[in-house]
C-alpha cells in the first residue's frame, strides 16, 4: 500500500525520487516500529516497570495467567492515572510487557483484575502487539506520504507545464485525500477485531468471562480521559483512554462499544 501509494505520486510528477523517498521512509520506520515501538508506547504512557516486591498482588496474577497461558512472564508496569484502563506491546511473546494504570488496580476485585490481565496476555499470546504496532506503521507512513504530495504540490515541484501527466496528478491528489481514510478504517477494522478476540481469549484462560465483564462495566463508568495518552497508541488500550466519546467520535474509535463486548462476553 505504502509503495503504490508512492508510486502514484512518483508517475504523476514523473520524479522516481518520490517513490525511492517513500519507500526508504517507510522501510526505517518499519524498523524503528518494530524494534523499538514497544519503549516508544511505554514511555509516552508514562508507564514504570515494577518487580514482585513493588505490588505483590498484581504480579502473582500476571505470573498465574502466564503460568496458565503457556506464555514467558511479561515485564510488568504501573502507569499513575485515576483512569482505569492498561495495555500490553512488544514484538512477541518474549519481549512483551504488561502496563496497567493505578485507578484499575484501586477499584478491580481481584477476579475483575485476572479478567484484564488474560485479555491483554491474549493480545501478547494472538500476536496482536505485533499487528498493532505494524498497523500504527502502515497508518502513520501513509499519512506522511500523502501530507509531502499535498506540501510539494502546492510548492509547484514538478510543473513544468507539460499537461500530458493531468490525469496522473488528478489521481495523486485522489490518492493523497484517500488514502490516509482507506488506511486508517484498516486500523479501525482490524483493531476491533482483535478486541474481541482478546476478550474471548481471556475468557477462555480465566475461564469466567463474568470477571472481565464486570471489570469492562467499572471502565465504562469512569468517563475522564487518561493523563497522559496519544491517537498513536489508544488502540492498545483494553478500553478508550480518551474517556467520554461523542457520538461522531464513536464511529471512528479503535474499540467497539463496551456494551456490546459486555453483552458478548454474557452471552
Amino acid at each position: 500500500m505504502v509503495i503504490a501509494v508512492g508510486w502514484i505520486f512518483a508517475q504523476a510528477y514523473n520524479s522516481p525520487i518520490i517513490l525511492y523517498v517513500a519507500v526508504i521512509i517507510s522501510v526505517t520506520q518499519a524498523l524503528i516500529g518494530y524494534y523499538s515501538g514497544d519503549k516508544i508506547a511505554l514511555a509516552v504512557s508514562g508507564a514504570k516497570e515494577i518487580h514482585k516486591k513493588d505490588n505483590p498482588r498484581l504480579w502473582r496474577i500476571v505470573e498465574n495467567l502466564s503460568i496458565t497461558a503457556g506464555l514467558p512472564m511479561p515485564k510488568v508496569y504501573i502507569i499513575q492515572d485515576p483512569a482505569p484502563n492498561a495495555f500490553a506491546t512488544g514484538k512477541d511473546p518474549k519481549t512483551s510487557s504488561l502496563a496497567v494504570t493505578s485507578g484499575l488496580l484501586d477499584i478491580m476485585e481481584d477476579n475483575e483484575l485476572e479478567g484484564v490481565v488474560a485479555h491483554e496476555l491474549s493480545h501478547i499470546g494472538n500476536y496482536d502487539i505485533r499487528l498493532m504496532t505494524l498497523v500504527v506503521v502502515l497508518v502513520g507512513i501513509i499519512a506522511l506520504v500523502s501530507d509531502i504530495f499535498i506540501r510539494i504540490r502546492f510548492w509547484g515541484f514538478g510543473d513544468d507545464n507539460n499537461n500530458s501527466n493531468g490525469p496522473m496528478i488528478l489521481l495523486g491528489i485522489l490518492a493523497a485525500i484517500v488514502a490516509p481514510i482507506v488506511a486508517t478504517l484498516v486500523q479501525l477494522a482490524i483493531s476491533r477485531k482483535r478486541e474481541f478476540l482478546a476478550d474471548s481469549t481471556g475468557s477462555l484462560l480465566t475461564r469466567y468471562p463474568e470477571g472481565l465483564a464486570s471489570a469492562l462495566e467499572k471502565i465504562g463508568k469512569y468517563t475522564r480521559p487518561m493523563q497522559k495518552t496519544s491517537s498513536a497508541t489508544s488502540h492498545l488500550y483494553i478500553a478508550n483512554p480518551f474517556g467520554k466519546e461523542s457520538y461522531i467520535s464513536k464511529i471512528f474509535s479503535t474499540h467497539p462499544p463496551i456494551a456490546e463486548r459486555i453483552k458478548m462476553l454474557r452471552g
